[in-house]
């Protein structure tokens, strides 16, 4: 059975592992993203490239990444986070130091991908994958295809502009904004680690973090009705490391259920199934199709 590298590239973290094709981890772990420098961009990449090359027969390198992605060429005009990547072809840098074969996707598509064919998506002809993590962003499913858009930008959600006082969802509902806010109310120094759990957490006995988290799950929501409106998908599965917290579903559908002109474009919302390894996931099933057309193991 083919096994395959797979890397997941975040604004933070870059998980990665061994995958085989039929969806099942050998190993998988993570590391800090260094976003500040290429050259140790290159260097942590090609480290964990090397050790995982020693230890297995792999057939390809499938990876997930923030930006505008030509899927084609590998070509990132624009990589999100990761800043040193921009007008950079990460494909083409990896295959010129390794002989095999590298596949690249943007990391919301890669999420809707995984949630299709073996998550909450199966069955789907039209839905959308929102993802939160340290932006915004997601994918598109629309009559059973992934909608990139006339230059591959489609489904990047977090530009959208919902407040009407000029910043985006990125600004407003990615983890980044909401960790910023919790520092700011609590007085806590950047350089302080939080995460998306201790907020959560941390709402249920102190009233000024229950209304910063109330304000930042309803910016969430009213992005989320923009998109039900436009594209009337079939359901919208949230996903990133948010989509851990219990009870997250009832949160954001209780709020989109306080705009009185949800009764008309409402449809279904769920966390997304595979949570943090769908990146990954989704790297995988987009390698295959774009090198064999096969999607038909699916156990993932």
């Amino acid at each position: 059975m083919k096994q395959y590298i797979v890397f997941d590239f975040g604004g933070t973290t870059t998980k990665h592992g061994v995958i085989k094709e039929d969806g099942i981890f050998l190993e998988k772990s993570n590391y800090k993203t260094n976003i500040e420098e290429l050259q140790m961009f290159k260097s942590d990449l090609f480290s964990v490239i090397k050790v995982y090359l020693r230890k297995y027969e792999i057939d390809g390198i499938a990876i997930s990444m923030p930006g505008f992605i030509d899927t084609e060429t590998g070509y990132s005009e624009f990589a999100g986070a990761i800043k040193e990547l921009n007008g950079k072809n990460l494909k083409t840098l990896i295959e010129e130091n390794f002989p095999i074969k590298v596949e690249i996707e943007n990391d919301g598509n890669c999420a809707a991908l995984a949630e299709k064919f073996n998550g909450n998506a199966v069955g789907c002809k039209s839905f959308i994958c929102f993802t939160v993590g340290t932006g915004i962003g997601g994918g598109i499913f629309l009559n059973g295809s992934i909608w990139r858009g006339a230059s591959f930008r489609g489904g990047e959600f977090g530009y959208m502009v919902t407040e009407g006082n000029n910043k985006n969802l990125h600004e407003n509902a990615s983890m980044k904004s909401l960790i910023k806010e919790y520092k700011e109310i609590l007085e806590i120094s950047e350089e302080t680690s939080i995460d998306g759990e201790e907020i959560f957490e941390k709402a249920k006995s102190d009233a000024k973090v229950h209304d910063l988290l109330d304000h930042w799950l309803r910016r969430m929501a009213h992005g989320i009705f923009n998109l039900t409106a436009v594209l009337n998908p079939e359901k919208i599965l949230i996903g990133g490391g948010v989509s851990e917290q219990k009870g997250l579903e009832q949160e954001i559908t209780q709020r989109l259920e306080e705009l009185e002109w949800w009764q008309y474009v409402s449809t279904k919302i769920q966390t997304c199934k595979h949570k943090n390894d769908a990146g990954m996931l989704g790297a995988l099933y987009h390698f295959k199709e774009k090198t064999c057309g096969d999607m038909s193991t699916r156990k993932a």
